[in-house]
């Protein structure tokens, strides 16, 4: 075989580079925060992509919960205006309204116009991600805005050791939480470790009161703890009323009661979720829309 001449050597290496340059993805160009107001952490990638709309519900449809309400607002004011501010953990029952809550806070915060200049930023960080919390507190670290980062339904299974990226990115690591972020989370469990882990934990360990404390500890890393509860039948007719009248649906008062009692019975709770899921039926029998 004869050896290739220089020409054929250097055209030959030009189709290879261009082959390969094809191949290749193209430049990522750097996302501003400035594009919007709410993000999703894409770990894979480690970037974020910008959310154009958030699915939320206006704070004055929030029925039931204007304790946790109110407690969340204030915090949530304070870290918007540079102010010391605490980790908030939202627990307890299904479909009261925990993280529609934190959504609603970051609108309601900014409509205030607490930093007019520099609207406060939500990123959302999906449960399975959370062992690469490090790497997104450490590209938000240097940047101006300050940013709530949202975990939803937060909770940890016996064999999960990711919990312990948690605890270090909240306070225990050499660097600690960024001043320009706050962590808050939702989840059914007060510490969010299954009970029975606990217990195993107790029963199996030399030291039983250290090992719960490993567990338990995490949760303490959250300055804030706001219990949501089971709502009361009152409660619930009030969320109800409250959709219905916002949106224009419904006509008798009593029949309008009895259905969405009816409703919440044959799912077999009562809840801010059930109320908005018996109106989205509401609205769709008579053909109006919501939002």
């Amino acid at each position: 075989m004869n050896a290739l001449s220089d020409p054929d050597c250097k055209n030959l290496l030009q189709r290879i580079a261009d082959a390969l340059d094809r191949l290749a993805p193209p430049p990522r160009r750097a996302l501003s925060i400035e594009s919007a107001d709410a993000f999703v952490w894409q770990a894979a990638e480690r970037r974020l992509s910008p959310v154009p709309r958030v699915n939320r519900v206006e704070m004055s449809l929030l029925r039931g919960i204007d304790r946790m309400r109110d407690t969340l607002v204030m915090n949530t004011e304070r870290f918007a205006r540079g102010l010391p501010a605490n980790n908030a953990l939202l627990w307890g029952a299904r479909g009261m309204g925990k993280s529609s809550l934190v959504k609603a806070v970051h609108a309601e915060v900014n409509e205030a116009a607490a930093r007019p200049e520099r609207p406060l930023k939500l990123i959302e960080i999906h449960r399975e991600d959370i062992e690469t919390l490090p790497d997104l507190m450490a590209q938000l670290r240097e940047d101006p805005h300050r940013f709530i980062v949202f975990c939803d339904d937060l909770s940890f299974d016996a064999d999960d050791t990711s919990y312990k990226s948690l605890k270090a990115v909240l306070e225990g690591g050499i660097e600690g939480r960024p001043d320009n972020v706050i962590f808050y989370a939702t989840s059914n469990r007060r510490h969010l470790l299954p009970r029975d882990m606990m217990e195993n934990e107790r029963s199996t360990a030399i030291n039983p009161g250290e090992a719960v404390e490993e567990k338990v500890s995490l949760s303490d890393r959250f300055g804030l703890w706001l219990g949501f509860h089971k709502c009361s039948q009152d409660e619930y007719l009030d969320m109800v009323f409250g959709y219905a009248g916002r949106f224009g649906l419904g006509g008798d008062k009593e029949a309008l009661r009895r259905e969405a009692l009816e409703w919440a019975t044959t799912r077999g709770a009562r809840s801010g979720r059930t109320a908005w899921q018996f109106i989205q039926e509401l609205a769709g029998r008579e053909g109006k829309r919501l939002g």
